[in-house]
């Protein structure tokens, strides 16, 4: 962790908007407290989880300074959110259902059958979960994993699963549940798009600075990630309709599929034997993402509302719990119906409002400038944008429908970043006079205009010592004053580099398990996304892999795109090399870890034809960069 002893301390006009949010926001409504409380049994002797060389992953009591006085370097609200979310330990929901919270970005539930207990999401890291279980047990007994579900396909849900059940439960026949689609969005958001996601996560969480009243003190859905092992063991039963019903040692569960809402593949359970819903992160205490942003595909928050609907009308006259894979549960009937009803209208009425202005012909920035939300959602602590929030959010919604481009077309071929900023700096008089006239806006509080202008200078003149320093002061001003948790980590984040330099990726969700569950299909499709285009323009290469047992797969290199066919028909082609092998050193080649050269004087391949052809076709091949820059060019 990075410590912040340069941080500066809040601005009188951050000082005065974090005072007036503790005047407008009813704080003495305390229900939220009660409930984040209630069932607790108790917590870890040992507050440090480690992971097997002895490096702190967790630490329970990082936050411990969130129980003093809000500062001004804190919006009151965050700082509440935060309050609530550090509380940790085994918490009983109801008889036979207990959550770990506290132990991670998210919650682990245990639900007690006949002969052990169900785990419900394993947490994001191994070790995060391994304590979580021991705790249960040192409370409850040494009951055995009698069976694992996921609710749905975001790692922090199921990377935790090694520290739950070993290789020889596994063998044994425990059952290990998902929604339908589950392994194929769990492996592609993380291969696909996840070195940039994971960096980008970096600044969304701020697992890297400080835990502190000037540094992180939460991400609103929970604190931060964990930096432990994270895993993944594959679905051996999917939930493929809505009102299917699974009992897993005398564990009834009745699931309703909600895809495309929080996750692309999710499910909420019901426990009719217990009057309990499991909304997974489908009804949270806050306002979600629409866009996250670390990045991901868009999700449709008119579906969601409409999947929060349909569980009313599925569960809500037998339902006297909600709880979630994050937060606290919400205790009675009348509360759960209102909490998912207010729910389900605040993604409801982003995405209508966000319609209804862009149709009035206003863009992105303008709709987030104008939309707000309806005084009685305003009034519910949960619908707060303490993880989503409302500016970004109406910008995702206005993406689904109308991609990037606002219709105006000076945005159409807008120079890009370094070159425009070059413009900009030399026609409002070189990045001195820009640096001095942003100071006086800095000293006049216009912190947002600091953070907008002093960007051209930074990428103009990446190496300004005073545009570094200015640039940092303004973005920590602005993470002082948010109420949403990535939006402050992302903004002292970005001071933060600009202070010390880049801090990498401190949560890798990249693992053995990760890559061993990925199709051929997507391992040739993660393969071509890493060829340099431009590099291989002139390029004609034609290669088949004879698998033994198996169907040939042919790529083509030709015009920069590395195709993928399987078969031999007319699509393929005839190759210009073949290597014959199994399909389990094909995909050690393919990730990297061997060559066709290697396996052959091993005799475990067969290559026939120009054998040069396979070294240059990886040639072609470029690696990511997890620590490339965000805040400078």
């Amino acid at each position: 962790m990075f410590q912040s002893s340069d941080a500066r301390s809040a601005q009188p006009e951050i000082a005065a908007s974090n005072a007036a949010a503790r005047e407008r926001l009813p704080f003495d409504d305390t229900q939220d407290f009660d409930d984040a409380r209630r069932g607790f049994v108790g917590t870890a002797r040992d507050p440090v989880i480690r992971d097997s060389d002895g490096t702190v992953v967790w630490d329970l009591e990082a936050y411990d300074f969130v129980a003093e006085d809000c500062p001004d370097t804190a919006n009151p609200s965050l700082w509440r959110q935060s309050r609530l979310c550090v509380q940790h330990g085994l918490f009983e929901v109801v008889e036979g259902i207990y959550q770990v919270r506290g132990f991670d970005l998210s919650n682990m539930t245990v639900v007690e059958g006949n002969r052990g207990i169900v785990v419900i999401d394993p947490l994001l890291s191994a070790e995060t979960a391994a304590a979580a279980l021991d705790l249960y047990r040192h409370h409850r007994g040494d009951r055995p994993v009698t069976g694992v579900l996921y609710t749905h396909s975001h790692a922090d849900h199921f990377g935790g699963v090694r520290g739950v059940v070993a290789d020889d439960e596994l063998a044994a026949g425990i059952p290990v549940l998902a929604p339908q689609g589950f392994l194929s969005h769990a492996v592609s958001e993380n291969i696909y798009a996840g070195t940039a996601m994971a960096r980008r996560a970096a600044y969304m969480y701020g697992a890297a600075l400080a835990k502190g009243p000037r540094g992180q003190i939460g991400a609103g859905l929970g604190q931060t990630t964990s930096t432990g092992s994270v895993g993944l063991i594959p679905p051996t039963a999917d939930i493929t309709t809505t009102g299917q019903s699974e009992t897993v040692d005398g564990v009834r569960m009745v699931f309703q599929l909600t895809p495309g809402t929080e996750a692309p593949a999710e499910l909420n359970i019901h426990f009719p034997d217990h009057g309990a819903l499991c909304t997974a992160e489908n009804a949270t205490h806050n306002l979600h993402n629409v866009l996250t942003l670390r990045g991901a595909e868009v999700r449709d928050p008119h579906d969601w509302a409409g999947y929060l609907t349909e569980t009313i009308d599925l569960f809500g006259d037998s339902t006297e719990v909600a709880f979630a894979s994050h937060h606290w549960p919400t205790w009675g009937r009348d509360r759960v119906i209102a909490f998912l009803t207010d729910q389900r209208d605040l993604y409801s009425y982003l995405h209508d409002q966000t319609l209804r202005l862009l149709n009035r012909g206003l863009t992105p920035l303008e709709i987030a400038e104008e939309l707000e939300m309806p005084p009685g959602l305003q009034r519910a602590w949960h619908a707060h944008g303490y993880y989503g929030s409302v500016s970004h959010n109406a910008k995702a919604v206005y993406q689904k429908y109308m991609g990037w481009f606002d219709g105006n077309p000076a945005h159409l071929w807008e120079h890009p970043p370094i070159e425009a900023a070059q413009r900009y700096v030399e026609f409002m008089g070189g990045a001195d006079e820009v640096v001095r006239r942003a100071r006086e806006s800095f000293d006049q509080g216009d912190f947002r205009w600091v953070v907008q202008v002093v960007n051209h200078v930074l990428f103009a003149r990446p190496d300004h010592q005073a545009a570094r320093a200015l640039q940092a002061e303004a973005l920590e001003q602005l993470g002082y004053g948010c109420e949403n948790g990535p939006w402050r980590n992302f903004y002292l984040m970005g001071a933060h580099e600009l202070r010390h330099g880049r801090v990498g990726t401190p949560t890798v969700t990249t693992s053995p398990d990760m890559l061993s569950a990925l199709s051929l299909d997507q391992l040739f499709d993660a393969l071509a996304i890493r060829v340099d285009g431009p590099r291989s323009w002139n390029a004609d290469i034609a290669v088949r892999w004879n698998v033994r047992d198996g169907r040939p797969h042919n790529q083509r290199l030709r015009n920069g795109v590395l195709t993928h066919v399987t078969g031999t028909g007319p699509a393929a082609g005839d190759p210009d090399v073949e290597v014959a092998l199994t399909e389990q050193d094909l995909r050690e080649v393919l990730l990297g870890t061997t060559t066709p050269g290697e396996l052959a004087a091993r005799d475990r391949a067969e290559i026939t034809g120009d054998a040069e052809l396979l070294a240059e076709l990886f040639g072609y091949l470029g690696d990511p960069d997890p620590d490339f820059t965000i805040v400078t060019p």
